[in-house]
C-alpha cells in the first residue's frame, strides 16, 4: 500500500521519485552483516548502497553518468529522512546517512508516495478559436443612393437574378472582414505554439502540465524577433537586463584569455574569482531561470532527451514561453557554460573537479527547481542542464520564417490581392534593393576602379534589366563609371643585367 500521502505538486517529479525506489529496493544487494557480535540478515552498509545507487542512477536515462557520489549520496540521506530505508534499530531521520560500514534495512511499510492529482486548467476562453476568414460585419447601407441605370438582361444574368428572387441563391451583403488586433495576434502565437508543444510531448492534454493562463503571447513574439546577428534576445527595457558587471565577467570568462580589455590586473586564481562573481548573481535569482510555472513542462521533456532531435524541438518550443529576460540570462549562461568547458587555454577553475561538471553542479539549481523543493531537483537539474549546455545553439536557434533575415520586422499575416498589387510589390521587394546596391557601388571612393568596373560588369552579368534602367546610353554610363587608362606598349629593350648598359658594339674582323 502506498503509505504516504502528499498534496497537489508536480506529478512527474513524483512518479519518478517512486520509480526510482522501486529501482533500488528491487536490486540493492541484501545479505548478512555482524556488528558488535551480533548478525543482522538482509542488510546493506552505507558505502553498499551508495556504490549501487551511484551506478543505477549513472545508468537509468532519466538521471544519466553526470550523477555525481556526493549527489547520491545526498538522495540517500533524503531516503533516510523519508523513511525509505532504516538503520537496523529501526531508526530513521534523526542522523544523517553516512557513506561508511554503517548497517541499513528498508522498513517493510511502503515508502512510495501517492501520485498528486492533475488539475484541469482547461478554459476555452483564455486560449480562443483562431480568427476565421468568415468573420465578418455587414455594413450600414448608404442612403440616398441614385438608383442605377436599367441595362439590357443578358439570359444568364436574367438567371442569376431570377435565382435570387425565387430564393435558390442568398442575397449578397455588403461586408468587411474584421481587423486582426493585436491582442488577437498575441493569443494566436500563444495558441499555436502551445498547441505544437502538446503535439511534440506526444500527450492529449497539458492539464496538469501547463497552465495556459500565465503564458504571455507578447513574449513569444519578442523572444523570435527582438533578437541580434547571435540570436541573443535584445529587451525593449533595459532595465530588466543583467547589471554591466556581470555580462562583463561572463564575456571575459567566455573569452578567456583574450578578456582583459579593461586592462584588470591578472593574478593567480583570477578567473576563478570571476566566475564566483557570475556565480553569486545567479544563484541570488529569486525563481530559476526556467521559472516555476514551467517546471513541470521541463520535467516531462526529461523522457524525451533519449530522442536527440525531438528533446531539442521540444526545448525550442518551451524556451519561447520563457519571459524575455529570462531567456537572455538563460542563453548567455548556457554559452558561457559550453566556450569554458571547451576552452583549453582556461585553466582549472577546481582542484577536485573538473570544469564541466563543476559549471553543471554550480548552475543547474538557478536553471531547474520546484518551488516545492522536489526530492530530486538536483538531479533532474543536472540532466536537463547538460543536455541544454551541449545543444544550446540548436535549441536557440530561430526557425520561424523571416526571423532568419530580418529579426526586427513585425509577425506578417497574409491576405489576398490583386495581381496588379502583386507585380508593384514584386518590383518595390526585389528591384529597389539592387538599385540602391548599385547606387551605393558606383558612389564608393574607397574602391579602385579596376575593381569598381570588375563589380559593375558582374552586376551587369547578374541584373541586366536593372543595368539597363540605370545605364540607358553610353554617355550615362560614361558619366559615372572611370574610363581605362590607355595602354601603352612596352618597347623592347635588351640589356645585360650583371653588366651596366652599353650600346650595341659590332666587332669586324679581316682575314688577309
Amino acid at each position: 500500500m502506498e503509505g504516504q500521502v502528499i498534496g497537489p505538486g508536480p506529478y512527474r517529479a513524483t512518479k519518478l521519485w517512486n520509480e526510482t525506489i522501486k529501482l533500488f529496493r528491487g536490486g540493492m544487494p541484501l545479505r548478512r552483516h555482524w556488528a558488535n557480535f551480533r548478525c543482522y540478515d538482509c542488510t546493506f552498509t552505507g558505502s553498499e548502497a551508495v556504490d549501487y545507487l551511484h551506478e543505477l542512477l549513472r545508468s537509468n536515462y532519466n538521471f544519466g553518468p553526470e550523477v555525481t557520489r556526493y549527489q547520491t549520496l545526498q538522495l540517500l540521506r533524503k531516503f533516510f529522512k523519508a523513511h525509505v530505508i532504516e538503520d537496523v534499530k529501526g531508526r530513521h531521520g534523526t542522523e544523517d546517512f553516512e557513506d561508511n560500514s554503517h548497517l541499513y534495512r528498508f522498513p517493510t511499510m511502503s515508502p512510495l508516495k501517492t501520485l498528486p492529482t492533475r488539475p484541469s486548467w482547461r478554459d476555452d476562453s483564455d486560449l480562443p478559436r483562431l480568427i476565421r476568414w468568415d468573420d465578418y460585419e455587414e455594413l450600414p447601407q448608404k442612403e440616398n443612393v441614385a438608383p442605377q441605370k436599367s441595362a439590357v438582361l443578358t439570359s444568364d444574368l436574367w438567371n442569376k437574378r431570377h435565382s435570387v428572387a425565387i430564393g435558390d441563391v442568398h442575397e449578397c451583403k455588403l461586408i468587411r472582414r474584421r481587423e486582426v488586433t493585436s491582442k488577437q495576434v498575441d493569443h494566436i502565437w500563444k495558441s499555436m505554439t502551445i498547441t505544437h508543444l502538446q503535439r511534440i510531448l506526444g500527450l492529449k492534454t497539458l492539464d496538469g502540465i501547463l497552465n495556459p493562463a500565465p503564458v504571455n503571447g507578447k513574449d513569444i513574439v519578442v523572444n523570435i524577433y527582438n533578437v541580434n546577428k547571435t540570436g541573443i534576445v535584445v529587451l525593449e527595457n533595459k532595465a530588466d537586463d543583467m547589471p554591466y558587471w556581470v555580462i562583463s565577467a561572463m564575456k571575459c570568462l567566455a573569452n578567456w584569455p583574450e578578456c582583459n580589455d579593461a586592462k584588470q590586473p591578472l593574478y593567480p586564481g583570477f578567473e576563478r574569482d570571476v566566475l564566483r562573481t557570475v556565480a553569486d548573481y545567479y544563484q541570488r535569482l529569486k525563481e530559476p531561470l526556467l521559472t516555476f510555472h514551467l517546471y513541470e513542462v521541463f520535467v516531462n521533456i526529461l523522457s524525451l532527451l533519449q530522442e536527440q532531435d525531438k528533446a531539442t524541438e521540444a526545448l525550442q518550443v518551451s524556451c519561447l514561453l520563457l519571459p524575455p529576460p529570462n531567456r537572455r540570462r538563460l542563453q548567455l549562461l548556457l554559452r558561457l557554460m559550453a566556450r569554458a568547458c571547451h576552452n583549453p587555454h582556461l585553466p582549472p577553475l577546481n582542484d577536485t573537479i573538473g570544469t564541466r561538471t563543476l559549471m553543471v553542479q554550480m548552475f543547474s539549481h538557478c536553471v531547474l527547481r520546484s518551488p516545492d523543493d522536489m526530492d530530486l531537483d538536483e538531479l533532474l537539474a543536472t540532466k536537463l542542464v547538460t543536455f541544454m549546455m551541449e545543444h544550446h545553439s540548436a535549441i536557440f536557434q530561430i526557425k520561424y520564417a523571416g526571423s532568419d533575415t530580418d529579426f526586427s520586422a513585425s509577425p506578417a499575416f497574409c491576405k489576398q490581392i490583386k495581381r496588379v498589387d502583386c507585380e508593384e510589390q514584386k518590383v518595390i521587394g526585389t528591384q529597389i534593393p539592387l538599385q540602391q546596391l548599385l547606387e551605393g557601388l558606383i558612389a564608393d571612393q574607397e574602391l579602385p576602379a579596376k575593381d569598381k568596373r570588375k563589380r559593375l560588369k558582374q552586376f551587369q552579368k547578374s541584373y541586366p534589366e536593372v543595368y539597363q534602367k540605370r545605364f540607358p546610353t553610353e554617355e550615362s554610363k560614361a558619366a559615372v563609371i572611370p574610363e581605362k587608362a590607355p595602354r601603352l606598349k612596352p618597347h623592347l629593350v635588351l640589356f645585360n643585367l650583371k653588366k651596366p648598359f652599353q650600346p650595341f658594339q659590332r666587332s669586324w674582323s679581316f682575314r688577309a
